[in-house]
């Protein structure tokens, strides 16, 4: 197979499911991990793909383009596994908290399966998921109802009717963006309000956020920067970001990573 027909294969791939990885095309093409990585590196020069670590995923295109939850599941794993490792130190025994929809605090999730009595509510599919399979007897999960999004999320009249009378202790809010003029922001306008009415029921608010995340701006506004109690992000976050987010929220921490340059292929854990 020519070079040109793999890669419109792999073009097509990704526009039709959202997100390859590189051992699958590897696996699927029966060439090098090095002949993919040019696939993909050619494919994005060309705008028809985002790379990321270990695969690509479909083009964001807008502050209202919100994609599903496989597309992010693959975006900045690394830094979602070191965010999600620290945020977990935020959680004892017998506290109710409150997760998001997002990849980031499905990540989480996975962190909190071994801790005693815990109360979680949720509007994530995927989350309250994770916490099924784990099957802890002392473990309460609360899903909120809702229409479903192309992220798995619970939105609407019926989420938000769900959370009003909810109080947790702290409430872990991932986001699709954060700048210092818009706040925390969604691309998904029927998101915004019950992901706002999330955000304010706990008594601290936790927003987990990857470094790509500074400077972008969904078309709605969920908080603003001043509301979060703590951000957690990653270590790769530059210096003026930093100082920026440091002057509106009383702690952010930096869950350290790894230099994406020296990184290796092997599968990350959830």
């Amino acid at each position: 197979m020519l070079a040109q027909q793999r890669q419109s294969r792999i073009a097509e791939r990704v526009h039709r499911t959202g997100a390859v990885r590189v051992a699958e095309l590897v696996e699927e093409f029966g060439v090098s991990d090095m002949t993919i990585r040019r696939d993909l590196e050619t494919l994005a020069e060309r705008g028809l793909v985002a790379k990321v670590h270990g695969g690509a995923t479909a083009v964001d295109f807008g502050s209202t383009t919100e994609p599903g939850f496989a597309v992010k599941q693959v975006r900045q794993e690394v830094e979602k596994q070191a965010i999600a490792d620290a945020a977990a130190t935020l959680v004892g025994p017998g506290q109710a908290i409150a997760l998001s929809a997002g990849t980031t605090t499905w990540t989480l999730a996975h962190r909190l399966t071994d801790v005693p009595d815990l109360t979680v509510v949720t509007n994530s599919v995927p989350v309250a998921d994770v916490f099924y399979r784990a099957g802890r007897p002392d473990q309460t999960v609360i899903l909120t109802g809702g229409v479903r999004t192309p992220s798995d999320a619970l939105v609407g009249p019926f989420a938000v009717a769900s959370l009003e009378k909810v109080n947790v202790d702290t409430v872990f809010l991932g986001v699709h963006g954060m700048s210092e003029r818009a706040g925390f922001t969604t691309p998904n306008l029927l998101e915004a309000e019950t992901v706002a009415t999330l955000a304010a029921k706990g008594r601290r608010l936790v927003v987990v956020a990857d470094h790509t995340k500074f400077d972008v701006v969904g078309i709605a506004t969920i908080a603003s920067l001043s509301d979060a109690d703590v951000i957690v992000t990653d270590s790769l976050l530059d210096e003026e970001a930093r100082r920026n987010l440091s002057e509106h929220v009383d702690q952010v921490v930096l869950a350290p990573v790894p230099d994406p340059g020296n990184r290796d292929s092997t599968e990350k854990r959830p």
